[in-house]
């Protein structure tokens, strides 16, 4: 369920102006691209809308120079400067308030302290922080410079720092002593020292202090006094090409190893100015909380790069939404007048448990638009968001996109005049965007019928590749169906062209709205010194949306105990890092394979899920099945002694 059930269907949902824009985007593209580029600035016009020379490796606006960072701020300043771009509070009420001037001018100061520091136009550089105002000043100070950030969520552990940092081959990392949740300290430069000792390509770590002074260690220089050396310069904006990187983004996939996702000034910056204004109908008064994590691609897009290059409002939290209490959210949204609320049916899923009477203690009347994000969310999250949250009068934009297409791609768009959806429905494409949904064979479905979303043509937002590796890029994305981009979700689309997204059609868990992919659990299991194989799998989760589960097969002279399942467990999260949550680990002999050794995971899902088997025609040893149910049926009545 998501959108207004209560509401009666307007068969007129193509509003105006709506249906013309999204015509017009499709029979002509280029005419509409041209005038969709001029709402920024260039500071060099580009030669061609669209370059296909080298598809499937597509470039937007060729030839022209612009800069986000300077669409973003610059060009604000005119007449929003007094203008509160950023509020930022923490979980102890601590809080800032920073206009576009104010903003304006700690970008620059930063980006001179990165420039003393050697980093210059193409260099790479990981931010490893909280959500704390210095996320959004480094990463728009690295994209002035024409350098390339990649941001790592601060919730990821050493290796997973490590993996990035090395792919990268970053030339900095950017960091901070700690972060605080729940009222406990997280500390973040401990991590980032022992992942240094690993990263070669590292020539400094910039920290920035918070109420303490940090162990410095060889490589660390410290921001504050970098910043009181150089005191106050204007840095000027480096005029990027249109196809410059702006920044990677490790996403997890079918194999163990992420995938840096990367995205370019020009398309990206254009695509996400866009779909911000077109889905949530921004206004000059309006304030944008986004409750992601900037450690995430929604977070780029719609806390940093969207809302500010619209020229808005947008709220940063610091903090869980259940702490100190569980109206912490709300009271922000109080505090603020908060006009457009942006979460995950996870987030949302996680505050029922505790009804209504948290709710109920604030004035929620400043909210006009509610936005969901992460996975399709399940209809008794709708239905209580839509009306405790939404007064049952406020629509939801249920949008539908990933890290690898920029921004959304599937949703109502208010800011077209478009507020209505079907009940459980994701929406209408945007403009530009020609979905459809296919067979197996790569044949269009008939209404209703379950099949593969895929996008038919490129859009400015889309990924540019995956960083080093572009054969990864063209298998992954553009191998499953000729010339059409496969993003791996299952969908339905109706008569009238809605979309009901489904979910992920790969091995890629969502767990609390964080993708991981369960090759790298695997992988992470596999290199503990007990484990010979390893199984992973998601399981629906009522709230974090799925939780993995594993079926392991252990090395000779490892004995299966609930200490050694804790052990695992810890040791994932200690590699991966501690948003893995495991619903499960089985131990097994073996595990279902086919002939040819390839293990049969979706048999594995089958019988953890209860399912039918369905073809076992390639099993190996038919054995594999029924130890594993045996011991699934163990495990249950254990933890049913033990409660």
């Amino acid at each position: 369920m998501s959108q207004q059930e209560n509401l009666p269907f307007d068969e007129e949902y193509y509003q105006p102006p709506y249906k013309a824009v999204y015509r017009e985007s499709i029979e002509n593209a280029e005419k509409f691209w041209r005038k969709m580029s001029e709402e920024l600035e260039w500071f060099y016009p580009y030669e061609k809308v669209l370059d296909e020379t080298n598809a499937p490796f597509y470039r937007w606006f060729s030839g022209g120079r612009i800069n986000i960072s300077y669409n973003a701020l610059d060009r604000n300043l005119k007449s929003r400067g007094n203008k509160i771009a950023i509020y930022w509070e923490n979980e102890k009420g601590e809080n800032i308030g920073l206009t576009y001037s104010q903003l304006y001018n700690e970008v620059n100061r930063f980006a001179k302290v990165l420039q003393d520091l050697g980093i210059k136009k193409g260099d790479r550089a990981v931010i490893y922080l909280p959500l704390m105002p210095e996320l959004p000043i480094s990463m728009l100070a690295l994209a002035r410079l024409g350098a390339i950030h990649s941001i790592v969520f601060s919730g990821f552990s050493v290796q997973a720092l490590i993996d990035r940092i090395n792919d990268a081959k970053a030339k900095m990392v950017i960091t901070t002593t700690h972060t605080m949740r729940r009222n406990k300290r997280v500390e973040l430069k401990g991590i980032v020292d022992q992942a240094v000792e690993q990263t070669p390509s590292v020539e400094n770590v910039l920290v920035i202090k918070r109420n303490e002074e940090p162990v410095m260690k060889k490589k660390d220089v410290l921001y504050q006094d970098l910043a009181k050396r150089t005191g106050y310069k204007k840095v000027e904006v480096e005029e990027t090409s249109s196809t410059d990187p702006l920044f990677i983004l490790y996403t997890s996939g079918t194999t163990g190893k992420p995938k840096g996702i990367f995205h370019l000034h020009g398309g990206y910056g254009i695509w996400t100015y866009l779909t911000t204004k077109w889905v949530f109908d921004l206004r000059d008064n309006d304030v944008f909380f986004n409750t992601a994590d900037i450690g995430w691609i929604t977070g780029h897009s719609y806390i940093v790069y969207g809302p500010l290059q619209a020229g808005a409002t947008v709220l940063m939290y610091e903090g869980v939404p259940d702490y100190p209490n569980p109206d912490r959210w709300w009271e922000l949204v109080e505090k603020y007048n908060v006009t457009v609320f942006y979460t995950s049916p996870t987030a949302i899923r996680s505050l029922m448990k505790y009804g209504e009477d948290w709710i109920k203690n604030h004035d929620l009347s400043t909210l006009r638009i509610l936005g969901s994000v992460g996975e399709p969310i399940n209809p008794e999250a709708w239905r209580w968001y839509y009306k405790n949250i939404g007064n049952s009068s406020l629509p939801i934009v249920d949008t539908w996109w990933q890290t690898e297409t920029g921004g959304i791609m599937i949703s109502a768009t208010p800011g077209l005049g478009n507020y209505m959806l079907k009940p459980s429905a994701n929406g209408l494409p945007l403009p530009g965007v020609d979905a459809d949904v296919f067979t197996e064979e790569g044949i269009p479905t008939n209404p209703r019928e379950k099949g593969y979303i895929v996008i038919k043509r490129p859009w400015p937002g889309m990924l540019a590749g995956v960083w080093n590796d572009p054969d990864r890029y063209i298998k992954t994305y553009w191998s499953k169906f000729q010339g059409v981009y496969y993003p791996g979700d299952y969908a339905v689309k109706d008569e009238d062209g809605f979309f009901f997204i489904l979910g992920r059609a790969d091995e890629v868990l969502k767990i609390a709205g964080h993708r991981i992919g369960t090759r790298e659990i695997e992988d992470i299991l596999i290199s503990h010194p007990a484990v010979a194989e390893s199984a992973v799998i998601g399981i629906p989760d009522p709230v974090r949306g799925e939780t993995a589960v594993a079926a392991v097969v252990l090395k000779q002279g490892y004995t299966p105990s609930s200490q050694l399942r804790k052990e695992l467990e810890d040791y994932v999260k200690k590699t991966l890092g501690s948003i893995v949550i495991f619903g499960g680990i089985y131990f097994v002999s073996k595990l279902p394979k086919t002939r040819s050794g390839k293990i049969m995971r979706r048999l594995v899902r089958s019988v953890i899920s209860g399912q039918t088997l369905g073809d076992v025609s390639t099993l190996e040893d038919e054995t594999s099945v029924d130890e594993l149910k045996k011991v699934i049926e163990e495990f249950s009545k254990e933890i049913k002694n033990q409660s």
